[in-house]
């Protein structure tokens, strides 16, 4: 390492903690934590994931609509007029959009698995309500009795005879079973699959909902074992010959899907707008009647406060509730349907966490950055993984550092753990990242009772979802109201985050080059890293006026000495 390399960065550090001492950005964020912690109670966002847990939502569905219905309801009560009886001076609307569906909704209604010759049952959907797969069809009312063979592995399907037998395996996929089932006469499928991260041998109730395909001329069932039914009747099986009654009832049936959108008009700039998006869909608590509950507080409160005069936001507010990713991406595609350009996105995802009891860790999913290519020092990928990204994949923007700014200012006010991940995708905020529009995930991972039947309202924490609309909040309103001294401090804040960054990175490069690492590649990282700020730097211009010359020489300024700083190994 060359000694002139880094001693600029040194100097560089010593200007980082005169401003982490001063903390200048929290002087354009403070009024806004002032304003929105003593309203943000975290009421309404508990009783609305009370309300919405109890239901198994897909859209379409019962649950699912009267989740929507009781978001208007809501919306209503805190001042948001329905569009098509709002005028030109109602700042707060709201509307129901209603599409046809491709294919029926579906939702469970009951659902048994008992052993022949036992007085219990095996599995009962009053306590496991995920163990019949999505789109599973109604047994008959009796239900049915058969024989359970086990698979442990799919060649031996090719010598058995399983016509009117009872697959199981925990070894084969689904598909094969379905295809046992609707091409060699079998007449359902018993099938265990849990991931280690939800500690099956601890948490031996759980069953993670599954799904099979919607067929209308080939109906068909399948359930899913938690792992104390698998090992039970794994025993029994292995006693000899093992039947089972199996009953299901289930509800197939067109419907329409609907998505509610709200909108908080801008006061100047009303064709700019920040967008908030929780999807509905999913049966858990966390995942996602949270997001769906915090999302609804914030628009409550944002309303109150304007309506108080406490606040005003200069661009547009929107609030969407809707299916996952399919929602939020046609909301971005149909842009007739809305008036504003979208300038941010922020998906709300599994926010609510009792972390003490999920095991999970509250994360802000960032924005591709080069720590989703090397991923290494204190970033960390979630369970839920990612796939090592390409340079060109990057999207290099301030909204990643300010966010993370935000959440770890109410972190240290609440005594609260915010750490981040890099980009995996999954949930509504990859639409706005495939749209090139700034966008991030709020969420809670790894969580032991992910998409299991055991995400219930005890899994729940109403603080939690306090402390993440806050910083929500808190963030929407300063972009919404951005002016030149949001640029000021923007830029001195991305300054510093690039600073620590490129030292980090250094240190771990020249541990990487001490242990016999290429060189080169070390390189190519520290000039990855920043470029990727110099661009982010630049990415504030989108809060600046066009005729702000001074203000766009200082950005380029500012990039200039952040590619002027990266040593050269």
């Amino acid at each position: 390492m060359k000694s002139k390399a880094i001693l600029p960065l040194f100097l560089l550090l010593l200007s980082i903690s005169s401003f982490a001492q001063n903390a200048p950005f929290q002087k354009v964020t403070d009024p806004y934590f002032k304003l929105v912690r003593p309203e943000f109670k975290g009421d309404l966002a508990y009783e609305t994931v009370a309300f919405v847990e109890q239901y198994w939502r897909l859209a379409g569905n019962t649950g699912f609509n009267n989740t929507v219905y009781l978001i208007a309801e809501k919306l209503e009560a805190a001042g948001y007029v329905l569009e098509e009886k709002a005028t030109d001076s109602d700042r707060f609307t709201y509307r129901i959009e209603s599409r046809k569906m491709k294919q029926p909704t579906w939702e469970p209604v009951s659902a048994s698995l008992k052993i022949l010759g036992s007085n219990e049952n095996l599995l009962s959907s009053e306590t496991n309500r995920n163990m019949i797969y999505q789109y599973s069809s109604s047994t008959p009312a009796e239900g049915i009795t058969a024989e359970v063979i086990y698979l442990e592995s799919k060649e031996v399907l090719s010598s058995l005879d399983v016509k009117g037998k009872i697959l199981f395996s925990d070894q084969v996929s689904y598909r094969t079973l379905q295809s046992a089932v609707k091409n060699k006469g079998a007449v359902g499928v018993l099938t265990y699959d849990m991931p280690a991260y939800l500690q099956p041998e601890k948490n031996t109730t759980s069953i993670q909902f599954r799904g099979l395909r919607h067929d209308a001329k080939n109906p068909a069932w399948a359930i899913a074992l938690s792992f104390a039914a698998k090992e039970k009747l794994k025993a029994e099986l292995a006693n000899g010959k093992v039947e089972v009654l199996v009953k299901a009832e289930t509800k197939i049936y067109e419907s329409e899907e609907l998505t509610v959108v709200a909108n908080v008009k801008g006061s100047q700039l009303p064709l700019e707008s920040l967008v908030f998006s929780a999807h509905i869909q999913e049966p858990g608590a966390n995942d996602n009647a949270t997001g769906v509950g915090t999302q609804l507080e914030m628009a409550k409160i944002t309303a109150e406060l304007i309506q108080n005069k406490k606040l005003d936001l200069k661009r547009t507010l929107t609030f969407l509730w809707g299916d996952e990713i399919i929602s939020t991406r046609r909301y971005i595609e149909e842009k007739d349907k809305r008036e504003a350009d979208i300038n941010w996105g922020i998906s709300l995802d599994m926010v609510g966490e009792n972390t003490d009891v999920t095991g999970g860790t509250f994360l802000i999913e960032k924005m591709p950055d080069p720590s989703a290519i090397w991923t290494r020092g204190e970033d960390k990928h979630s369970e839920w993984g990612g796939s090592p990204l390409k340079v060109g994949d990057l999207k290099p923007h301030y909204l990643n550092d300010f966010i993370l700014t935000n959440f770890e200012a109410q972190g240290e006010y609440a005594n609260w753990v915010v750490k981040t991940n890099p980009f995996e995708g999954g949930s509504d905020h990859t639409p706005f990242l495939q749209a090139d529009i700034p966008g991030l995930l709020l969420w809670h991972f790894t969580d032991q009772f992910y998409h299991t039947d055991n995400d219930r309202l005890d899994k729940v924490s109403q603080k939690t979802m306090v402390n993440v609309g806050t910083g929500a909040l808190v963030s929407a309103y300063t972009l919404l109201n951005a002016d030149a001294k949001t640029v000021d401090q923007l830029m001195l804040m991305l300054a510093a985050k690039a600073q620590i960054r490129l030292l980090t990175e250094v240190q771990l490069s020249k541990k990487a080059i001490a242990e016999g690492g290429s060189t080169k590649e070390e390189q190519l990282i520290l000039d990855t890293w920043a470029d990727y700020y110099a661009k982010a730097m630049d990415s504030i211009k989108d809060l600046v006026p066009a005729d702000d010359e001074k203000t766009l020489r200082r950005i380029l300024l500012a990039k200039e000495a952040i590619k002027a700083h990266v040593p050269q190994l």
